[in-house]
């Protein structure tokens, strides 16, 4: 699902409207044990989203997250549904955001290895320091297909966040990590260099017994590092779809880690999932808002001839809905078309979906952007940007 967040920011700064530098959101911050002067943005688009420092530094394993996961949604929704998982533990309201400082690309690169058995490390020229893959090994016995289908890949990606509190003197400290790890429901592997691609389904049964034990041997792992031995650590385990899913996975447990503490044992239950708009397994599970989506798209057809239809990704929380992207390809032949349809579109929207709902809605012509509408939940009216 599209997010529409850093668009809203990009307008505001562009409309000329101040983020909120002044002398009281100045704040101090020690980095490699010296002390840095930074802001806090005193503007918030929700209560949703964290308040950021600036400058802003940007992850330590900058760039790795688009790596190993399979779809353009996957790479959006295992970040910002980490945030989510986050907010459980580190209210906005109280809690700073920071981009991962601690876990660099090289070590998230080492740790999505396999394990190696003593002589594959000696035919790698690697020494036993070098054993830090948190895959299973694979013990080369069988068919190369054998091999790959009895020890497929299980973790895909790991990603972190830092959490920050800011105290009555200004002073910044490091409250809170969140860590997401990606595991693969499919696993795609080759037996010969460019030859054909083979997949390997895993259940959820598999992936919830080993993300946990993988879970485990992280929260190890991080308390030796400097500076994260004694804050907390929630880490949650996150499901991606196969490389032709057209919506995204979800997260599906997390734990809490106290500080000090080293078990990652209290394991919590995530209930969310993403549905197509339209599809069986939506109109299965959601009925009523799947009928919802198709009166939406009736009344779309009813009023404009060069309308093709659109589809609808939804995210459910608890089985309620609580946000909807919905994407519109329509042919216009002039901007008098697109401002009328944008503004039905926009009404349409207030008239069909219930105000609980985040809405976005992202209006197409020839695979160019041309209108957004979104609405957040309780919002009364949505707001509308037309592309010139």
């Amino acid at each position: 699902m599209k997010k529409w967040y850093p668009l809203i920011i990009s307008m505001v700064l562009l409309a000329g409207c101040s983020p909120g530098f002044g002398s009281d959101n100045k704040v101090v911050q020690k980095s490699n044990n010296k002390k840095e002067t930074s802001v806090v943005s005193s503007y918030q688009i929700s209560d949703q989203y964290y308040k950021n420092i600036y400058p802003y530094k940007t992850s330590k394993s900058r760039g790795l997250v688009v790596s190993n996961l399979n779809t353009s949604y996957d790479i959006e929704e295992f970040e910002t549904g980490l945030m989510r998982v986050a907010q459980r533990n580190y209210p906005p309201d109280d809690y700073l955001f920071q981009e991962g400082q601690y876990l660099t690309s090289d070590t998230i690169t080492k740790w999505l290895n396999r394990k190696y058995t003593v002589d594959q490390l000696k035919k790698k020229g690697l020494k036993e320091k070098d054993n830090v893959g948190l895959n299973p090994v694979n013990d080369e016995k069988g068919s190369a297909k054998q091999q790959n289908e009895k020890n497929p890949i299980y973790l895909a990606q790991i990603l972190e966040q830092d959490y920050l509190t800011k105290d009555s003197k200004g002073n910044v400290k490091l409250s809170g990590v969140a860590i997401g790890l990606a595991l693969n429901s499919v696993y795609y592997y080759q037996t010969e260099k460019y030859g054909s691609t083979y997949d390997v389904n895993i259940s959820q049964k598999t992936l919830d017994e080993k993300g946990k034990q993988i879970a485990s041997e992280v929260v190890q792992r991080l308390r030796k590092m400097d500076g994260l031995k004694n804050v907390p650590i929630t880490i949650g385990l996150y499901k991606q779809q196969s490389k032709d899913s057209v919506i995204p996975g979800n997260y599906f447990a997390y734990a809490t880690v106290p500080a000090n503490s080293t078990s990652a044992d209290d394991w919590k239950n995530i209930n969310e999932k993403y549905y197509l708009f339209p599809s069986d397994d939506a109109e299965k599970a959601h009925r009523d808002d799947e009928k919802t989506f198709e009166n939406f798209k009736t009344d779309i057809e009813d009023f404009f001839p060069n309308y093709t239809g659109c589809i609808g990704r939804a995210r459910y929380s608890d089985g309620q809905l609580a946000d909807l992207s919905i994407d519109i390809p329509i042919q216009f032949y002039g901007q008098a078309e697109v401002i009328a349809f944008t503004q039905y579109v926009a009404g349409l929207v207030v008239k069909t979906f219930p105000d609980y709902v985040n809405l976005q809605v992202s209006i197409t012509a020839n695979n160019e952007a041309k209108a957004l509408i979104v609405r957040q939940s309780k919002a009364k009216d949505p707001t509308v940007h037309i592309y010139n």
